[in-house]
């Protein structure tokens, strides 16, 4: 749930720190007050892009910070982790944006730095935005397939369709590639087979590579190598090496050994650095001769670094690469051995893959044949509780004429609001004020599916007043039940039923406009004025009288 909220100098708000509870919280103000400030700073915070224009005049940046705890913040750590971005402590998750007017905007999420992107993502597991436009959407096959699903809980079986879905897909165009690929002429197919030995002709492994690449190095400074070895070894060993010092310097320390016995580890060491010495006088003497490659030898390891080069310039520089490259050439050639085979062996897989992703997409139908009903049945309840007492709802599959990303149906929400007329086409028979409310109604239905703590609706109410009004507060309240509701609404029988109260003035008094937002439910009085202003006026006994009774004990 949404902990607290502080805003600063966004649009003609100066700054506000607000603390939110859990349930049903209305917004509420005169039009044009600034009401749409709040929704723009949780906007901001789940990711929305945003321009300068939004900065308060005269001010440096505006600046929106939220704080929202999970009771269980595993999901919500879950995707922190896949962003790279710290969990949440305590389960609390702290998102803070800046946007300055001359800088660069900054975001930060549990302190750490974070991309819009990240924001964005983030921002789906938190809020969810319904405003005016959210009806027209209801107006989309595509989203009513969506609300179906949804409800019937069919995300298990969709996955498990698409997967068969995407593999014979895939069949389809490998089959439609090849089909159209110009057959290779002999001199193209004599270039690739040339191509193909003279890949083969190296190892190509990490480590066979690793070791092609140091002998080639060694055998390009072999000459430096050989006579930098030999003179280590004849300084080592050498007659005038350092071997014949240390011989006389070891007999002199027996003869110390000889008088003080004590002394014998000293000369125990310094034989065993003469042997260390000498040993590693002869490596470098061996090092000199392993070096001396002979022509044969040095030719090819020339022959196989310059092959190995040049793959790494026409395919990349990535070994991993340079074998895709060559897997493809095998194929091309494959295919042209066989086209024919190729083809045929490609649509006996087709239809196999075909005759699983039509099975899955039956079971698919199925549950959504089943979900229509009980999603039909209920939603026609709550719209009747909206002010449709005759209304009729029904939710129609339509068959697809082949197979989609979605299964092998669509579905069509039909709707008549009006006894003895036959339910058509959501796109068809509602008003704006009608798909207001079927909206509504099937996001009281849906509510509990969804997982997302925080539902933010934007004048949802609007095109419906009187006694309809006092049921979409209650279908508002319903919602909050199970999720934090934060509604902005012009209606008092919605505002009447929120257990929390904020209140958006603006006050054009002095020589500059300024928006606050302040919370009145610890107040009986400024709730009931307030009531009072949205039935007509704040100072009529009759409205004040009305407002008690909305508010009620």
């Amino acid at each position: 749930m949404l902990q607290s909220l502080r805003i600063r100098n966004l649009a003609l708000l100066e700054e506000v720190a607000l603390d939110f509870e859990e349930g049903f919280t209305a917004v509420t103000g005169e039009t044009g007050a600034g009401k749409s400030i709040l929704l723009g700073a949780l906007a901001l915070l789940a990711g929305e892009r945003a321009d300068k224009t939004i900065i308060r005049q005269g001010a440096p940046a505006a600046e929106a910070e939220a704080a929202l705890f999970f009771t269980d913040s595993k999901r919500i750590d879950a995707v922190l982790a896949s962003l790279d971005l710290p969990p949440c402590e305590d389960g609390l998750l702290i998102l803070k944006r800046s946007v300055p007017r001359e800088k660069a905007p900054r975001i930060s999420v549990n302190g750490s730095l974070a991309t819009l992107s990240a924001l964005q993502q983030l921002g789906e597991h938190w809020v969810d935005f319904h405003g005016p436009s959210e009806p027209r959407r209801l107006l989309k096959e595509s989203f009513q397939l969506k609300l179906l699903d949804l409800f019937g809980r069919a995300d298990g079986a969709l996955e498990v369709y698409q997967a068969k879905y995407s593999e014979w897909r895939g069949l389809v165009a490998e089959k439609d590639r090849i089909a159209h690929e110009t057959k290779l002429a002999p001199d193209q197919i004599e270039f690739l087979q040339n191509q193909l030995a003279r890949i083969d002709a190296l190892d190509l492994t990490d480590a066979a590579i690793d070791t092609l690449e140091r002998d080639f190095a060694r055998m390009s400074r072999s000459q430096e190598l050989i006579e930098l070895s030999q003179a280590l070894a004849g300084g080592l060993t050498g007659e005038d090496g350092v071997q014949t010092r240390i011989a006389a310097l070891l007999r002199e320390a027996r003869q110390i050994e000889n008088i003080d016995a004590t002394s014998k580890p000293l000369a125990d060491r310094l034989s065993s650095a003469a042997v260390e010495l000498n040993d590693l006088g002869a490596e470098f003497s061996a090092l000199s001769q392993e070096l001396q490659f002979d022509p044969e030898q040095a030719e090819q390891l020339a022959a196989q670094m310059n092959t190995w080069l040049e793959l790494k310039r026409k395919h990349g520089g990535e070994l991993p690469v340079v074998l895709a490259a060559r897997d493809e050439m095998r194929r091309r050639l494959e295919v042209q051995g066989d086209l024919e085979g190729t083809l045929a062996r490609l649509e006996r897989q087709m239809t196999d893959a075909l005759r699983a992703a039509k099975k899955e997409a039956a079971t698919l139908r199925s549950a959504r044949e089943k979900a229509a009903r009980e999603l039909a049945k209920v939603a026609a309840k709550s719209i009747a509780q909206l002010g449709f007492k005759k209304a009729d709802f029904s939710i129609r599959l339509v068959p697809l004429a082949e197979l989609g990303p979605t299964g092998d149906c669509g579905a069509e929400f039909l709707f008549s609001p009006n006894v003895g007329e036959a339910p058509l086409p959501l796109n068809r028979v509602a008003s704006s004020g009608e798909l207001a409310r079927v909206m509504l109604a099937l996001k009281t239905v849906l509510a509990d599916l969804d997982e997302v703590p925080l539902l933010v609706f934007d004048e949802v109410d609007a095109n419906v007043g009187g006694e309809i009004g006092r049921v979409v507060g209650e279908k508002m309240a319903g919602i909050a039940k199970s999720h934090q509701v934060l509604c902005v609404t012009h209606l008092p029988q919605v505002a009447a039923q929120a257990t929390c109260h904020l209140v958006v003035t603006k006050d054009q008094s002095k020589d500059r406009a300024v928006v606050t937002i302040e919370p009145i439910q610890a107040s009986r009085k400024a709730r009931v004025t307030e009531i009072a202003r949205m039935l007509g006026d704040s100072k009529a006994k009759s409205a004040l009288a009305h407002a008690e009774e909305l508010l009620g004990k």
